[in-house]
């Protein structure tokens, strides 16, 4: 099978079912949760992805946008026109035939014309050591995307500054990113790299904590602080407003500490491919 047909038929899959440790999750919140409501809410959302799946449609009507992560091998026989062009002709097939909302437009601030295609994705290029491609996406919508925020923090300010940064950025996001959401934070770097750990931590699984004992330790009580808000399913109130938070960090400035928070809604919609040396 070709490259673009492996990727058009995940991208078919993710956009009509999450992956088992999202259900998972989600299972798990319905059954923690205590307030009426928000249990209403997880036991609508748990129908809605009961006919996503039944009826082949999208589980959401905000398909979301494209963010593509190409690991790519430093002697992967593919080049990176080939793979860039797989990764186009994937993402064209799965918009022809999964349903997909027109969503993305050409230009940010006048126009707005619609490219019609769900055309270009957002693209990040890493290289990796061996011959290895592998590429993820993630379908972000952007009522979720809208409240994801970076901020510049004191260098000093230390795991309490940074458990309080993200407290607020989920408190200030209230119900509008459609809770119960899942966190991925980005520390370190420069801000656009921050932003940038941000995002590649949402794909990371969501039963799977940081290998740095300290870094898990954050995530846990990060996750605990969002808790404390009582924001709930849809905004609602209740006791489970985060079902994960995933921490990416590298190295920064002795003057800084970037801080980015991505935030997914409950939707939390990826695909992984991972090319095994078929036809680009």
């Amino acid at each position: 099978m070709k490259l673009a047909e492996h990727i058009a038929n995940e991208l078919i899959h993710a956009v009509t079912h999450v992956p088992d440790d999202v259900l998972q999750r989600l299972l798990w919140a319905q059954k923690t949760e205590t307030s009426e409501a928000s249990k209403a809410v997880l036991a609508a959302i748990l129908k809605n992805l009961e006919i996503a799946d039944a009826q082949h449609l999208p589980m959401c009507q905000d398909t979301g946008m494209f963010l593509v992560f190409v690991d790519v091998g430093k002697s992967c026989p593919l080049g990176l026109a080939a793979i860039e062009a797989a990764i186009l002709e994937g993402c064209s097939l799965a918009v022809d035939k999964a349903y997909y909302r027109h969503s993305v437009v050409e230009e940010p601030v006048y126009a707005r014309n619609n490219t019609l295609t769900n055309l270009p994705p957002v693209m990040w290029w890493q290289p990796v050591e061996g011959s290895s491609l592998t590429i993820q996406i993630l379908l972000k919508g952007f009522g979720s995307e809208n409240c994801c925020q970076v901020r510049m923090l004191n260098p000093t300010c230390g795991e309490e500054g940074v458990i309080e940064a993200v407290g607020a950025i989920v408190q200030a996001a209230g119900g509008k990113p459609c809770p119960p959401i899942f966190l991925g934070v980005g520390l370190g770097g420069s801000m656009d790299r921050a932003a940038y750990l941000s995002k590649r931590a949402l794909l990371r699984p969501v039963n799977q904590q940081h290998t740095d004992a300290q870094y898990a330790s954050l995530e846990e009580k990060i996750l605990a602080k969002v808790q404390q808000t009582e924001i709930g399913s849809g905004g609602l109130g209740g006791t489970i407003t985060a079902l994960s938070v995933a921490i990416e960090h590298e190295p920064t400035h002795i003057a800084g500490l970037p801080l980015a928070v991505s935030i997914n809604c409950w939707a939390d919609r990826k695909a992984k491919i991972v090319w095994e040396g078929e036809d680009a």
